[in-house]
């Protein structure tokens, strides 16, 4: 018989991208007003990978990674999740969004992303929410698995992740 236990809090992240670096900006202010102040906010880079979001939002597109002081309880990624899509719809014009904001969290085994659509490997959350396993952390590092998307998969952002994931250790260490 399996003992029940309750995870870990887990460290709140968000991709931010626009075409706008001063929209981007914006965005992380507005975040750190619902979701506590952010302890890592990384540099701009450009979001490159795929042209997906370009007729909607314009290219090129830039990007950053924020994550927050405030650990929250992994099931908090659903109201996480519907944050940002109001927040996206709050900045959208014309019925486009001129912003795009994934949140997610690190836990000391995984990354996880919100999203609203479902695939296969995706598990359904609540309210419309499904959780994505983008990344597992084996043998010291953040590995891909067959469906992660280019980006999340790039030694870049693995190098991003590994980062933030060091700065949550220590924090789950010291409280």
């Amino acid at each position: 018989m399996s003992h029940l236990t309750e995870p870990e809090d887990v460290k709140l992240i968000c991709s931010v991208f626009s075409p706008e670096e001063r929209m981007i900006r914006e965005c992380i202010e507005h975040l750190e007003e619902i979701f506590g102040p952010a302890d890592w906010v990384g540099p701009p880079m450009f979001f490159d990978r795929t042209k997906y979001y370009e007729k909607e939002m314009g290219w090129p597109l830039h990007r950053r990674f924020v994550s927050f002081t405030r650990l929250i309880r992994p099931e908090r990624i659903v109201e996480a999740k519907l944050t940002a899509d109001g927040l996206e719809q709050k900045y959208s014009r014309e019925g486009m969004r001129r912003v795009n904001i994934d949140p997610g969290y690190v836990s000391l085994e995984r990354l996880v992303l919100a999203t609203g659509k479902n695939y296969t490997h995706r598990v359904y959350l609540s309210k419309g929410v499904y959780a994505d396993l983008t990344l597992l952390f084996q043998r010291g590092t953040f590995r891909s698995l067959e469906w992660t998307f280019p980006d999340y998969a790039s030694s870049e952002m693995i190098g991003i992740f590994n980062e933030i994931r060091t700065g949550y250790k220590e924090q789950l260490r010291r409280s």
